[in-house]
């Protein structure tokens, strides 16, 4: 009895150190061109060490992991982070049932995290284009707030939500019914009211100990706005609009990012004054509205020229999201620098939404993709992908359908042809 309770011990105790080993299994990227996108710029032949999900050495004297991969001089640069798109809570446009985006009833406590699908078909495709993380954005409902954001992996795992009730949502501008005046005047209202109840409630506190009132879930979010806590995320082109969004931000000190915002190249010394990064579609390159008359293809770099913080996104909805690189090779080809289009989509991303990403530095996640050859060409492809440390394919359904009806069976034709 006595050796078989040793065995179980045993049997316990090396279950538990290969499970711990297998979690701190650390590995080194050798003979790779890295773009950092970091003050270190490129380093060419580089090394770069990931242990327990984390980048944590980079060009050591000497390389302690426990696999070796050889990247042979490929390219090896942050995971692509995508933004200001519903994947994952959208998985057939035309079907209904299959959204779960907005509601009427949505207002700023909207949370659409709670419907994610890390499984959606369209997860592993975008992966397929680089795409590590993502910003992940509610339609919301009739309020002028659509809800907050979330931040997801795409590594379809289900706990691949990194960040939920992440950031606020509004969408200002121009207006089917009534006036654009009235949102921006509530959003001032709202904001000025919370104040003046923190500024009371402060004093209060001071002469009366007793338990303040718990404010609503509403003046919760509200009250992190004005404590930087949450950014808000500004849907706006105009540029009256983009302007009265910078003195909300200079008087209630906001965190506020600015998406769309195609009149943003005729007060872009103003908002990189500001430091207020700026969302855009790179392809955006015709008016959809009298807001966004001054759309161009040259937006991105003249934005980027002029000291703005630029962060692509991706037009469309959101199974275009694959095609971030290529958007970004767009705009390379009408004025933005090789450099400044891969921050773009990394580091950028990272600092306007505030993510622990988008840079290959120590410390930062391990979300690194390997390509082929220069990201921004059509012939690229991505060799291997790390998400948070761990490699994952990027095998999709559509690679699935290619190999079953291109290859012979005895299944009828219906299922093959």
């Amino acid at each position: 009895m006595q050796h078989l309770k040793l065995f179980k011990s045993s049997l316990i105790a090396l279950a538990l150190a290969t499970s711990s080993a297998s979690f701190a299994e650390s590995f080194a990227i050798t003979n790779a061109t890295v773009h950092t996108v970091t003050a270190q710029g490129v380093l060419e032949n580089a090394t770069v060490v990931i242990e327990n999900g984390k980048v944590i050495a980079i060009n050591p004297e000497t390389v302690n992991a426990d696999v070796t991969i050889d990247a042979e001089g490929k390219i090896l640069t942050p995971g692509f982070i995508g933004s200001m798109n519903q994947l994952g809570l959208v998985e057939v446009s035309a079907v209904s049932r299959s959204r779960d985006a907005g509601d009427k009833k949505a207002d700023i406590t909207f949370d659409a995290s709670l419907a994610f699908n890390p499984r959606s078909s369209a997860i592993a495709y975008s992966r397929k284009g680089g795409i590590t993380s993502n910003v992940v954005v509610p339609r919301g409902g009739d309020d002028m707030f659509k809800g907050q954001t979330f931040v997801a992996d795409l590594s379809g795992e289900f706990d691949s939500v990194r960040v939920s009730n992440h950031n606020v949502i509004i969408d200002l501008g121009a207006k089917s019914k009534g006036s654009r005046a009235l949102s921006l005047q509530k959003l001032h209202e709202q904001l000025e009211d919370a104040t003046k109840a923190l500024a009371k409630a402060k004093t209060k506190d001071k002469k009366d100990k007793k338990e303040a009132k718990e404010p609503s879930r509403e003046d919760q979010v509200i009250n992190a706005l004005l404590s930087g806590e949450k950014a808000l995320v500004a849907y706006a082109d105009r540029a009256t609009d983009l302007l009265a969004l910078l003195k909300l931000k200079a008087e209630f000190s906001l965190d506020l990012v600015l998406v769309g915002a195609a009149d943003a190249v005729l007060i872009a010394d103003k908002i990189a004054e500001a430091k207020v990064p700026v969302v855009m579609a790179a392809l955006e390159n015709l008016p959809g509205s009298f807001d966004s008359l001054h759309a161009s293809l040259e937006n991105a770099g003249k934005l980027s020229q002029a000291g703005v913080i630029v962060a692509l996104t991706v037009s469309g909805d959101t199974h275009n999201l694959y095609q971030l690189r290529f958007d970004a090779g767009n705009a390379i080809a009408n004025g933005l620098t090789p450099e400044a289009a891969l921050a773009s989509v990394t580091a950028n991303v990272a600092e306007a939404f505030n993510l622990d990403s988008g840079k290959i530095a120590v410390g930062k996640t391990a979300d690194l993709v390997l390509w082929s050859a220069d990201p921004f060409e059509l012939s690229s492809k991505v060799s291997k992908m790390w998400i948070s440390g761990k490699e994952y394919s990027t095998e999709s359904r559509q690679d699935a359908l290619r190999d079953r009806y291109n290859t012979k069976s005895d299944m009828p034709k219906g299922y093959i042809k």
